[in-house]
């Protein structure tokens, strides 16, 4: 699925962080989502490589990346120490600068990677979210219906690990297949990459813990900027699903509008995974906005 690209496990801040490279150009990180891989990429990697040095990482807790261990506070799965791993892995492959494509968890850790390191992204398309605080903040009976993992997920261990690790692959049939284009999205070599995946030892409390953190330290963090006035100052785009939770319950340009100087974007004719569904548009719209 990534013909070209050369697989790089290098050593981050926690760990290993698997890797891939492509391509060759001005260096585009790809970011991805729950309960996923980097392999939800495949139907747009190749092409960006035609025009960008295109490196994907799977996230701590995820994919063929470590999973190191939980820690009271959720600092270890914070997107402040994931964004770490972010600029680890550019820095190992040679650039301090560089454009951000990423969709859902992996947008979250692209948006602390700018907050925290803004001289090091350049350009920042996001996919399928707002900003965090503005979420929990803001949650409705609807969303909460919609994204009903995000509060399941964040309950107190052992139980949510007891119950994913039951059967970790019906866990993500279910999270993934019950959105608008069910499975049939899905290609079968990039399920079985997250089938594989996900029983990976450890899977189950990492992406526990990458909720837990999302709902309590990360918080503390978009807090602490938006109590500062600290605001994005790169160029950010954002895409979403017509047919997903975010657009339908939230004001997604205008939550962005708040945390951002320079925001533009629109939804698209698919549901929550961009990439998969609808990757001609998302390829159209990364090189218009990332070729600026």
């Amino acid at each position: 699925m990534f013909e070209g690209f050369a697989a790089l496990d290098i050593q981050g801040p926690a760990g290993t962080v698997h890797t891939r490279r492509g391509g060759q150009g001005a260096p585009l990180l790809l970011l991805h989502g729950h309960p996923q891989t980097h392999v939800m990429w495949h139907r747009v990697a190749n092409d960006l490589a035609r025009h960008f040095t295109v490196v994907l990482m799977d996230l701590r807790g995820y994919g063929d990346s470590a999973r190191p261990a939980a820690d009271p506070e959720h600092l270890t799965y914070s997107k402040r120490a994931m964004a770490r791993d972010a600029m680890a892995v550019m820095r190992h492959h040679g650039f301090e600068r560089f454009q951000v494509l990423a969709h859902d968890r992996g947008a979250r850790v692209a948006h602390r990677l700018a907050a925290d390191h803004p001289a090091a992204v350049q350009r920042m398309l996001l996919l399928d979210i707002a900003p965090t605080l503005a979420m929990y903040s803001s949650t409705t009976e609807a969303f909460a219906r919609a994204y009903w993992h995000w509060f399941f997920l964040i309950q107190p261990p052992p139980l949510p690990e007891a119950l994913i690790e039951t059967d970790p692959v019906r866990y993500i049939r279910s999270v993934m297949g019950k959105r608008h284009a069910g499975l049939a999205a899905f290609a079968p070599e990039a399920m079985a990459a997250y089938e594989r995946c996900v029983q990976i030892p450890g899977t189950a409390e990492s992406i526990c813990e990458d909720y837990r953190a999302s709902a309590t330290i990360d918080l503390t963090h978009d807090r602490a900027d938006v109590a500062a006035g600290c605001k994005l100052t790169m160029p950010l785009r954002v895409l979403w699903g017509e047919h997903g939770a975010v657009g339908q319950c939230f004001d997604v340009l205008a939550l962005w509008r708040d945390r951002a100087i320079e925001v533009s974007g629109q939804q698209l004719p698919c549901g929550h995974y961009i990439a998969e569904e609808a990757p001609a548009l998302l390829l159209n719209e990364a090189l218009n906005f990332f070729t600026t």
